[in-house]
């Protein structure tokens, strides 16, 4: 392969992921009329349309989508493989871009952050909140946090929190007028705050129950959607209907009186949040002491 070549597939894989001329180039430091004439370039050479161009959109060709998905993944590998070796040094530095919910931000991330963050101020980490699941590596993610039976078999796991267990409250003003509900199919008759699923074509969040092995989802209805817990969690603290949360977020609320928890006994612990990362991810010293730091020890 010559120079060019690796130079303008470089080209056509930012406008590929970006979708767009404008943000590729502020990506590459480039211009726009640079970029565009480096892609149509390669386009001739190899005799193919890559890139459909209109004046809103752009989106990759069938042949652009296989050379995406070929090429991409070995450029991704070669990046990585060059920033561990410029991250060889004695101090570790470099950047971390991590996926995670909103509550594992908070609960999971913050505190490892708070220890290692005064110790090595070279070290930066970029934290996406997402709830739903996200591809790490078509993203472009180091790693992400979800519940471990959420992690795919072909990823890393790393244990970072205790189990989880769901929790579904509402405020005492929302049961002043309401009977509280003693099964799951009772939330059939109450108002929901949904949680909105942008990784799965937009769907809203099946409350999952199980009790003496008996698993029931339940689809809840309610005047309000989110997609955010805590946003979830605000709804219900104003009697505005019940929430479907982690126990961890909503214990202090319940402590204090301001939440009531029900259906308790249909939500039994699971595994907790995990650290996850593709196989192949060449460790730089800096992810390896975040990993380190985040690693779950149980007292």
């Amino acid at each position: 392969m010559e120079r060019a070549d690796a130079s303008d597939l470089l080209a056509f894989l930012a406008v590929a992921r970006e979708r767009s001329f404008t943000r590729a180039a502020a990506r590459l430091a480039i211009s726009q009329p640079t970029l565009s004439q480096t892609v149509q370039s390669l386009e001739e050479r190899l005799g193919v349309r890559l890139l459909n161009r209109t004046t809103r959109s752009v989106t990759p060709t069938q042949a652009g989508e296989r050379l995406l998905l070929t090429i991409g993944p070995k450029f991704d590998e070669m990046e990585v493989e060059l920033g561990a070796l410029s991250e060889l040094r004695e101090k570790p530095a470099g950047t971390i871009r991590i996926t995670a919910t909103e509550y594992a931000a908070q609960a999971i991330l913050m505190p490892a952050m708070a220890k290692i963050a005064p110790l090595y101020p070279d070290i930066k980490v970029e934290v996406m909140i997402d709830v739903g699941l996200t591809n790490i590596v078509a993203a472009q993610y180091d790693a992400g946090i979800r519940p471990g039976e959420l992690v795919a078999k072909d990823m890393i796991a790393v244990r970072v929190g205790p189990d989880l267990r769901m929790a579904v409250v509402g405020s005492p003003s929302y049961f002043e007028s309401r009977k509280r509900p003693r099964t799951p199919q009772d939330l059939t008759q109450h108002n929901c705050v949904n949680l909105h699923l942008p990784t799965h074509g937009g769907s809203l969040y099946a409350w999952e129950f199980e009790r003496n092995g008996r698993e029931l989802n339940v689809r809840v209805e309610g005047q309000l959607v989110f997609n955010s817990s805590g946003a979830l969690l605000r709804a219900a603290l104003q009697g505005l209907g019940l929430a479907y949360l982690t126990e961890g977020q909503v214990q202090p609320y319940l402590s204090s009186g301001e939440l009531v928890r029900v259906l308790a006994d249909w939500c039994p612990p699971f595994s907790g949040y995990h650290l996850y990362y593709p196989s192949r991810r060449q460790a730089s010293p800096a992810f390896s002491l975040l990993v380190d730091a985040l690693r779950y020890r149980a007292k």
